[in-house]
């Protein structure tokens, strides 16, 4: 793994990011169980280093069934489609650079030899993972999680300017969270 961490460092499209002491983002644990595969860190989770340690991560740990420190144990590994905070755009954030999940999540996925569900959250990582098994939108692709199991889990980003999206989207709540902690209770 240090390999791929040098790699990344030494790679000149990361140089901005290297120059001002920030490394890539990621968790990776080799006997994960339960891999999620999320958008970009956030600037707050750049600062911390610690992925999902705002407010999006308590929605996500509520959403599994579990604690923060379960998140951040040796059952799952959290690999975002983009290492490094993207910067800033017009509304939102930049969307993640695509030379990462390209080039760097192959090298990372050899590594991962005993996961059994991987979650993929928002439209980015489920565009790539799914490619053209996914739907015409994000809800629609969310609404049919099933047609992706046992490998995938499809989950909208826990970000609370999505809760407009779940109050119009009553199913996510009533079967696609209960769905999903029940099969993360069956895989622990």
């Amino acid at each position: 793994m240090e390999e791929v961490i040098e790699k990344l460092k030494k790679d000149p499209r990361n140089k901005a990011y290297t120059e001002r002491g920030i490394g890539p983002i990621f968790q990776l644990n080799k006997d994960s169980k339960i891999l999620i595969i999320g958008q970009a860190p956030g600037k707050k989770v750049e600062e911390s280093g610690i992925l999902f340690a705002d407010k999006s991560g308590e929605n996500l740990v509520d959403w599994l069934g579990i604690s923060m420190d379960d998140l951040h144990s040796k059952d799952y590994s959290i690999i975002p489609m983009d290492f490094y905070y993207p910067g800033k755009a017009k509304s939102g954030d930049k969307p993640p650079r695509k030379f990462i999940a390209e080039e760097y999540h192959p090298l990372i996925l050899r590594q991962l030899e005993n996961v059994r569900l991987t979650i993929l959250i928002g439209a980015y990582a489920q565009k790539y993972y799914l490619g053209d098994k996914f739907k015409k939108n994000l809800t629609e692709t969310v609404r049919n999680y099933k047609a992706y199991l046992p490998k995938y889990f499809p989950l909208v980003h826990p970000s609370p300017l999505n809760n407009r999206w779940m109050v119009k989207n009553p199913f996510f709540k009533e079967e696609v969270l209960p769905k999903l902690k029940e099969i993360i209770r069956e895989i622990l």
